[in-house]
């Protein structure tokens, strides 16, 4: 235990600007024992209290087929890395728990989560269930994972079909070239008072995660990446640097994108301005919770514009991949239990459920199969997670990572939203952000 308390403690040093950290709360339930565990589950749904309307049938169905009853807690984003820490230092912890499975590598070097390896292997029926970009991010490569794949999630270029319309556009743009090209169109002054009222395209420019998310792609499009093959931070190469200016350029030189976009922290605020008619095109993991809660049909999905159809590799990314993992605590006291329920989660029919509930992506594979993952906006998606999804870095700071360049794209769209950003300006952030990661390495 005293060497996970010491890479706890490092971790909580080096990833406390990596998240907008909550109100810290501590373990306030014991691992269970006997017929009864514990499961801190992640705020997958519009609130907590729809996902325990979500979670309580799963898990009922558990208790039924194992005799083990589940206490749940679903825990918010924001508060979650904080209460694992927390967990992980004192040795108190649920028996299983959702991690957001860019937080693996991470929280896989705190040695406090059971390998992904022997009986729980066994019990989840082996790696070759899952999707492969999915099993990707479940630890560090080289080493036995300790988390499994649960949900997932890509990005997609998601559109409002009726102002697609009213500009004449009939299919989504393909290339980086149409998607710029296509927003101007959609970008109008629609009630004649001389301002812009309508957007090519809207984004939450001012979250961190946003900004990161979009550098890792837009810079993978371009021939970049964020390290080199020596793990050096590469944030400020050429290509690098022409991924972010394309994307900063959407509001600084397109003028497609709102200045005010700038503000938007919340991803839930730019698919309002989608509904609204505010704005024609988002980027976006998974709006759909959003659009049915509005009773939103106007809307269809495409895959994410690349710089040319003819790329592959890694020029061919649309999207890293996302997500939440499940993981076992290895202080469980009912570790039999917890390796049931972590095999029960991923089991193909609840891999149906849950996702369907969450509109997510399965993680395994055969889940597809069900009726309820043949329509093609799930085909689409599909396709994006398993051929054109890449794992963010998979390496211990990689919460410090996104957060100096997502810091670095957000400063260059508050920039642009009062005034201009130059080849210079951008280069200037990318290579301030590299500096300190290189230092912190």
């Amino acid at each position: 235990m005293k060497m996970i308390l010491k890479a706890a403690a490092a971790i909580a040093a080096t990833t406390a600007l990596a998240f907008t950290l909550g109100g810290c709360g501590s373990s306030s339930q014991a691992a269970g024992g006997g017929d009864t565990i514990t499961y801190w589950a992640t705020n997958q749904g519009e609130s907590v209290e729809k996902d325990r309307q979500i979670l309580a049938p799963a898990l009922e169905r558990f208790t039924a087929a194992t005799g083990t009853k589940v206490n749940l807690e679903v825990i918010s984003w924001t508060d979650m890395y904080n209460r694992i820490l927390t967990a992980v230092t004192s040795g108190d912890g649920p028996d299983v728990l959702n991690i957001g499975n860019t937080w693996a590598v991470t929280l896989q070097e705190t040695g406090a989560f059971e390998p992904v390896e022997g009986k729980l292997l066994e019990a989840i029926g082996g790696k070759d269930r899952f999707v492969q970009s999915a099993w990707g991010t479940s630890g560090a490569p080289g080493k036995a994972p300790t988390s499994i794949p649960l949900y997932s999630q890509a990005y997609s270029l998601y559109y409002n079909t009726k102002l697609f319309k009213e500009a004449g556009i009939t299919e989504a743009p393909k290339t980086w070239d149409e998607f710029v090209a296509d927003a101007k169109k959609l970008t109008k002054d629609t009630n004649g008072d001389g301002k812009t009222d309508q957007w090519g395209i809207t984004a939450a420019a001012g979250a961190v995660t946003s900004g990161a998310h979009q550098a890792f792609i837009r810079g993978l499009q371009n021939g970049g990446g964020l390290f080199d093959d020596a793990g050096k931070p590469t944030f400020n190469s050429a290509a690098q640097t022409a991924g972010v200016k394309q994307w900063v350029d959407l509001m600084a030189t397109d003028k497609v994108m709102a200045p005010a976009d700038a503000e938007i922290s919340q991803g839930s605020n730019a698919v309002t301005n989608l509904i609204d008619g505010k704005a024609a095109m988002l980027f976006d993991q998974n709006p759909v919770k959003n659009f049915k809660s509005r009773d939103f049909q106007d809307w269809a999905v495409a895959p994410m514009p690349v710089v040319s159809l003819s790329d592959t590799g890694d020029k061919a990314t649309h999207s890293f991949v996302a997500g939440s993992n499940v993981s076992i605590f290895k202080n469980s006291k009912n570790k039999d239990a917890a390796i049931k329920l972590a095999a029960f989660l991923t089991s193909d029919a609840e891999q149906v459920y849950l996702n369907d509930a969450y509109t997510s992506l399965p993680s395994v594979k055969a889940a597809y199969n069900d009726p309820k993952f043949q329509n093609d906006a799930a085909k689409q998606k599909q396709n994006t997670l398993a051929e054109h999804a890449k794992p963010m870095p998979l390496i211990s700071k990689e919460g410090q990572m996104e957060t100096l360049v997502g810091n670095a794209v957000k400063a260059l769209f508050a920039k642009a939203a009062t005034g201009t950003v130059s080849q210079q300006d951008i280069e200037k952030a990318l290579t301030d952000a590299n500096n300190q990661m290189a230092a912190a390495q």
